[in-house]
């Protein structure tokens, strides 16, 4: 590509004109030229940055301003080597030295344009990790498009204006992670039916299919929590409609998923119909809600329904337009929203998207300018107003939203996947480093699709994504219309008890990954977490991508896994179950970790912490610790005390385990009962069920 020879490139260099601490060990630098209108009011970052303060004369990580071929561009030089991260959604390796992203949101149907380079989020953050585990984050803070080329140093290369850039610099790639969830803000609280299994398909229809879905899931007792509803439901592909025939009684269908303990999510795309007899696109005709091009008219382009309209939602008028039509929508009953195709997506547009030249028109804070500065965080600025929409209707209930395209600090309003990806050996290894450089790129919610979402896995692939599945954040299984069934039964009956099996122990590891979520809200520290997270000074981690923590305390290794790189320590196997089979991701337990788990239920409408599991493996001095998070799952009362933080700790005397339990946080009590499960050398010693604020193990 063009800007991988570098060296070769021809530049003129400046120095930066300004530069300054905005908070301990995070510096701000601005080229000479700068001008704030043309990148800011910043979509990415929202603490103030605003503060001046010297930067430090040792500071290491500084840039260069510079052009190469008439592109602006920044650039950073290190004089030792580092391992690079990040970049946000990308195919490839965990370890991102060598290659290059280009940062142009794009529907890329099975990765199969630009090499998976160019997918459908733009991350323009790169972390950078020492040999000692020091390290930098680097957040090139604008919207154009841009590249990141990473070989001997890190270089940003823009096609729009200059633009100023934020390096944070910390002991520990964890802190920088805090530090970038300080800058770009943190996910909120999901409710607590998010994190359980999902099924989807594009797509369940007619309804009553829907409904049989729900019933099989119940029958067999697979848990589940969610039905996903693909763009089938809709009347002719019209966003915010129910197909008469297909879907007569959406009210009525969200009606019996909740007896039967479901939730339901319903695709929203941005593309509006162009149908003049289309109460949608005639309020947004006559709102004037439309990206136009460049000459002033409105833009159209062909998506599922044909010809369409596409909000600009850089303004604010068409920010509360947009909002106010989850009105009726939410009313009948629907849980979350699934926004998609908002990269956007154009199929005949110029690189599948709108030209560059487009207008949109902008207002309060965000100006007027064209797509090429707004392609990347369109949508960001889609979901943030479909939440908007979806908390005025439902103030007392948390939103969820999962959204395709997003851009960096789009974690604040929506959850991700992924994209298309296929039902191949290959995607399936490569979802594990994808979802890890989502995370360390801070979108701590992020998962792929379960089983792959083109061409038909063999039994063999999905039984082992499925047992890798149950431990992504995001944990859904969905599918073309172009494939075979794929519901944890479709493959017969050996499959579907891997399946039953992976899900049970998902189900009962939810106190211990509502727990991570709780932490990802207050810190902005993954989910999901490489292998050298365990020991950063250990290089020979730092190209683990077989494997991948879960939090602090579990290793999660796919059966498929060789010559595996494991930290150092007594990592125990941790047994949720007799019932294993071949398939089953191995779960290691960390020494030195308390792990709460629950029993296994069917949804999340039947989680309880009142009998809670404490697997515990003791480090060399007999010593454990841990924590569990609680509240009422949906709602708000945990901002004002409704909940509870509980630490433990183990400690051995005289052959006996004894665990102290405190709470430390939070007004939220509840009679409790524990069980100690001592993991050691294989094996688990049980204690009876106990009460009280100390629970022994003889």
């Amino acid at each position: 590509m063009l800007f991988l020879a570098l060296l070769f490139v021809s530049f003129q260099l400046s120095v930066a004109q300004t530069s300054s601490l905005v908070q301990p060990d995070v510096a701000i630098f601005y080229p000479k030229d700068f001008k704030a209108y043309k990148t800011l009011p910043s979509l990415a970052v929202t603490q103030d940055v605003s503060q001046e303060k010297p930067l430090p004369a040792n500071w290491a990580v500084k840039p260069q301003f510079l052009q190469i071929e008439g592109k602006n561009a920044v650039q950073f030089m290190f004089p030792e080597h580092v391992d690079l991260y990040g970049t946000g959604e990308v195919l490839g390796d965990l370890r991102r030295n060598g290659t290059d992203v280009t940062l142009w949101n794009t529907d890329n149907y099975e990765y199969g344009k630009f090499e998976g380079k160019q997918l459908y989020q733009a991350h323009p953050w790169v972390l950078g990790v020492r040999k000692d585990g020091t390290s930098f984050g680097i957040l090139a803070d604008h919207s154009w498009r841009q590249q990141i080329v990473l070989d001997d140093k890190v270089t940003f290369i823009s096609e729009g204006p200059t633009f100023r850039v934020l390096v944070i610099e910390k002991d520990s790639p964890q802190e920088v992670m805090k530090a970038l969830g300080e800058l770009t803000g943190t996910i909120a609280m999901p409710p607590l039916w998010a994190l359980g299994y999902q099924q989807s398909r594009y797509s369940y229809y007619p309804d009553t299919s829907v409904k049989e879905l729900a019933d099989e899931f119940r029958a067999r007792k697979i848990p589940a929590d969610v039905i996903w509803m693909d763009i089938d439901y809709m009347d002719g592909f019209r966003v915010f409609t129910f197909d008469k025939e297909g879907f007569p009684d959406p009210k009525g269908l969200n009606d019996y998923l909740h007896d039967k303990d479901f939730k339901s999510v319903y695709m929203i795309d941005p593309g509006v119909k162009q149908d003049s007899l289309y109460t949608i696109y005639q309020q947004g005709t006559a709102g004037d809600h439309w990206v136009q091009t460049a000459g002033g008219k409105e833009f159209n382009g062909e998506v599922w329904p044909g010809q369409v309209a596409f909000p600009d939602y850089t303004q604010p008028r068409t920010q509360k337009w947009w909002a106010s039509l989850y009105t009726d929508f939410m009313n009948l009953g629907i849980d979350g929203v699934w926004n998609d195709m908002n990269e956007p997506a154009v199929f005949d547009g110029p690189g599948g998207s709108m030209p560059d030249s487009n207008l949109h028109r902008g207002g309060g804070a965000l100006p007027m300018d064209k797509h090429l500065r707004y392609h990347n965080v369109y949508g960001l600025l889609m979901v943030r107003s479909s939440r908007e929409g979806i908390m005025a209707v439902n103030p007392e209930k948390r939103p969820f939203v999962l959204s395709r395209a997003n851009f960096l600090g789009g974690q604040r309003y929506a959850a991700t996947w992924t994209g298309d990806n296929s039902s191949t050996w290959e995607n399936l290894k490569m979802s594990i480093p994808m979802s890890i450089n989502l995370s360390l790129s801070g979108q701590p919610f992020n998962g792929p699709d379960i089983g792959g979402f083109t061409k038909s896995p063999t039994p063999e692939v999905f039984a082992n994504w499925i047992a890798l599945g149950a431990y992504y954040p995001f944990s859904r299984n969905h599918t073309s219309n172009e494939t075979e069934a794929q519901e944890p039964w479709a493959f017969g009956e050996e499959i579907e008890q891997v399946s039953r099996t992976a899900i049970n122990r998902r189900y009962r590891l939810l106190p211990y990954l509502y727990t991570l979520f709780h932490e990802a809200s207050q810190t902005g520290m993954p989910i999901m977490r490489p292998a050298f997270f365990a020991d950063i000074t250990d290089t020979s981690l730092r190209g683990e991508q077989q494997s991948f923590l879960l939090g602090e305390d579990l290793m999660v290794i796919p059966q498929w896994a060789e010559d595996l790189k494991m930290p150092q320590g007594d990592w125990q196997d941790l047994t949720l179950e007799e019932n294993t089979d071949k398939y089953q991701a191995t779960v290691k337990l960390r020494d030195g970790a308390i792990l709460p788990v629950g029993p296994v239920i069917q949804s999340t409408v039947d989680y309880s912490t009142s009998e809670i599991t404490l697997f515990i493996n003791l480090n060399a001095e007999g010593k454990a610790s841990g924590s569990l998070y609680d509240d009422a799952g949906e709602g708000y009362g945990y901002q004002s005390g409704d909940y509870s933080i509980l630490d433990f700790e183990a400690t051995t005397v005289d052959g006996q385990v004894e665990v102290h339990i405190e709470q430390t946080e939070g007004s939220r009590k509840l009679d409790r009962k524990f069980k100690i499960a001592l993991v050691q050398d294989g094996a688990v010693k049980y204690s009876e069920w106990q009460s009280g604020d100390t629970i022994r193990l003889n």
